[in-house]
């Protein structure tokens, strides 16, 4: 167990607005500039010239690399500084973003620069989130660090809401390359702006191992689940190359999980945890609803593809999405402290379902269903913003004040690895199905309008209906675990 500590030369330091906007730089790097390739996957295809299924990996891998991670390096930070790790994050965001940009057209390195670019990205976000936050606890008085954190919560939702606007607006009038190169000299002046911040580490009371086995199984585990999510449709679902790669990622999950029931001293996951009922509800509600990010590339790609509309018409479709969650995002605060969480979560996932609803019929004419999806959108951004601090709020006021950091952890490990792979299975059901063919021709009567495009919305209509269902099981999960009241504190 560790805790912060405060030296004579760090309690002295108070943080300023120069530091914030640095902090705010690095999170954008990730959460707005790196998820843009939700909105312009398609665009840089025309100029890469990949597979889906691979194209569909490039967008996950993020994600899913920030979750797996961000666990380790929240704990390198407490142990050997969190200012390195956020200069270190900070490097893998300028590195990363550089080798999007720079991503060859349609040549044997195309793939490997562009995994490689985007796995640096989703590794600066798992350095900098948790290290930044410490920072802001130790370094910013009580009204100073509420406000700060405010303004940090909102390079993360902001940053998300707006990728699609910000991705399509640059994409279709600087070229996609420039979304990137600006990332890129973003990240370096944030790592300008935080030169002078003092080092910051946790006082360690004992010896503490860092779990390094269960982080290895861990990140086999999703590595090779996520390849057969990705492949599946490529490599086809039961082809013997598919069957193997998910054996292996069982074999490796439930190895991971016996070696883990074993470890007795700082557990990489600590599985005590989940006997909390409020904990576990919230955290896997958590996971579910960052997974409705597939929302967001299906009907994208849908509009792009299947509709011929540009990436910044699409974008702009989504703009509800981002000035509703900034609006209301304080709302679901309110609501916490007046019901519980319970009934915001709830109220948040029915909102969600609303949302989808109205993205659902795909069957209708191109401008009807761009006015649904404006619609959708600004429910979309509701039903989140009431649901995003209940949630947090449940998961970690009920544990004990001695595993609130380690419940902390795998919180923000379910968000990034509900993103990741909501939208590697939803990209997946889309494009299996443009690759293989709409299972349901019979359907086929119920779609007006252009029939040229139907593969497109039969994807993007089971797709959508995948992610529908996942939040009815959302809630009858809240439902069954979190408790209706808020904890006594």
């Amino acid at each position: 167990m560790t805790t912060i500590s405060n030296t004579s030369t760090t309690t002295a330091y108070k943080g300023n607005d120069r530091i914030l906007i640095g902090f705010i730089l690095g999170l954008l790097s990730f959460w707005l500039f790196g998820m843009t390739m939700l909105n312009v996957n398609v665009v840089m295809n025309q100029d890469l010239g990949l597979p889906n299924s691979s194209l569909n990996l490039a967008v996950s891998i993020t994600a899913l690399f920030s979750g797996m991670t961000v666990v380790i390096f929240g704990g390198l930070a407490d142990k050997i500084g969190r200012v390195k790790i956020t200069r270190l994050g900070f490097i893998f965001a300028i590195v990363g973003a550089a080798l999007v940009a720079a991503t060859p057209n349609k040549s044997g390195l195309t793939l490997p620069v562009l995994l490689t670019g985007r796995i640096l990205q989703g590794l600066s976000a798992a350095c900098i989130m948790p290290s930044t936050l410490a920072l802001l606890r130790e370094y910013w008085d009580e009204k100073g660090r509420q406000r700060a954190v405010s303004l940090w919560s909102m390079g993360t939702w902001g940053g998300t809401s707006f990728a699609a606007l910000v991705g399509g607006a640059m994409a279709d009038n600087l070229g996609w390359r420039w979304i990137f190169i600006v990332s890129c000299v973003l990240s370096i002046l944030g790592l300008y702006l935080i030169r002078d911040i003092p080092e910051s580490k946790a006082e360690q009371k004992g010896k503490s191992q860092l779990d390094y086995m269960g982080m290895l199984l861990f990140m086999f585990f999703i590595v090779t689940l996520q390849l057969f999510v990705s492949k599946g449709s490529e490599w086809g679902w039961g082809s013997m190359k598919s069957l193997i790669v998910a054996g292996i990622s069982i074999v490796f999950l439930i190895i991971f999980i016996l070696f883990e029931l074993k470890r007795k001293e700082s557990p990489f996951i600590d599985f005590s945890l989940f006997r909390n009922k409020t904990f576990t509800g919230a955290t896997i509600s958590n996971f579910i609803l960052n997974g409705t990010s597939g929302v967001l590339i299906v009907t994208l790609m849908l509009m792009q593809q299947g509709g011929g509309i540009s990436a910044d018409t699409t974008g702009l479709l989504t703009i509800g999405y981002g000035v509703v969650i900034l609006l209301f995002i304080r709302v679901g605060e309110r609501l916490l402290r007046k019901y519980g969480p319970r009934k915001p979560m709830i109220w948040g996932c029915l909102i969600l379902l609303l949302s989808i609803a109205c993205m659902l019929p795909t069957n209708i004419m191109t401008k009807t269903y761009m006015v649904l999806m404006s619609i959708g959108y600004i429910f979309f951004g509701l039903g989140l913003a009431f649901y995003a601090t209940p949630s947090t709020d449940a998961a970690l006021s009920n544990l004990p004040l001695s595993q609130t950091a380690s419940g902390s952890g795998i919180y923000k490990m379910a968000s990034s690895l509900g993103n990741g792979f909501g939208i590697a299975i939803s990209s997946a059901i889309y494009s299996g199905i443009i690759i293989n063919g709409r299972p349901f021709t019979a359907l086929d009567t119920l779609f007006i309008g252009r029939q040229d495009n139907l593969d497109f919305r039969h994807g993007a209509m089971i797709a959508l209906l995948f992610n529908f269902i996942m939040i009815v099981i959302a809630i009858v999960v809240i439902r069954a675990t979190v408790s209706g009241k808020t904890k006594e504190k």
